[in-house]
């Protein structure tokens, strides 16, 4: 004998239970594309050099300066003769027509953080000394970190002198600094 259990009966579709099937669907939907960003970034990166390539001598040429990300021009005016002059800069590895690209590099390295220009401008409201540091003027444009830059600098108060400085020598040292007296063992004399 056949035993037949009861097929349950058939509920009805509701305006609420309807609701719920759509907003589920609608979340799913939403989510979707999210699951594809990572193999879109790994479709993003040059496959890997196969036996048979290194083999027969066939490697990728090297990596040219241009092509690098970390790349900024500073432009600097009227800070002197040997100061003034349009400077490129690549880091990772360091090159370009700059003065010092190493220590430049190690600065800007030392002044990138996560989430934060490391360009940033004076922040509105400040109180800053009324020191006028020179006329000295520059420009950064490029990109740094995989951002676009453009930043300017001048010595217009004791804030935009310490910003400058801050940069020191990605930007040309200008001040008392770099023009320092000699010291002497000899005690000063006071004329009467």
């Amino acid at each position: 004998m056949v035993s037949v259990s009861p097929v349950p009966p058939v509920l009805p579709v509701t305006a609420r239970c309807r609701r719920r099937v759509l907003t589920a669907l609608a979340v799913t939907a939403c989510l979707l594309p999210l699951t594809a960003v990572p193999a879109a970034a790994a479709g993003a990166m040059p496959p890997p050099v196969r036996p048979e390539d290194r083999a027969s001598g066939a490697m990728p040429p090297p990596v040219r300066p241009e092509d690098q990300g970390d790349h900024l021009t500073v432009v600097v005016r009227h800070a002197g003769v040997e100061r003034d002059g349009k400077y490129d800069l690549y880091c990772h590895p360091e090159a370009g027509r700059h003065p010092d690209p190493a220590e430049a590099c190690r600065v800007l390295d030392e002044n990138t953080r996560w989430g934060r220009d490391p360009f940033p401008p004076v922040a509105p409201g400040t109180v800053c000394t009324m020191v006028h540091g020179g006329p000295a003027t520059a420009r950064i444009t490029g990109t740094w970190a995989g951002r676009p830059v453009d930043a300017t600098y001048d010595r217009g108060d004791g804030c935009r002198i310490a910003r400058w400085d801050h940069m020191v020598p990605l930007l040309p040292r200008i001040g008392a600094a770099t023009q320092a007296a000699p010291q002497t063992d000899a005690p000063a004399q006071i004329e009467p």
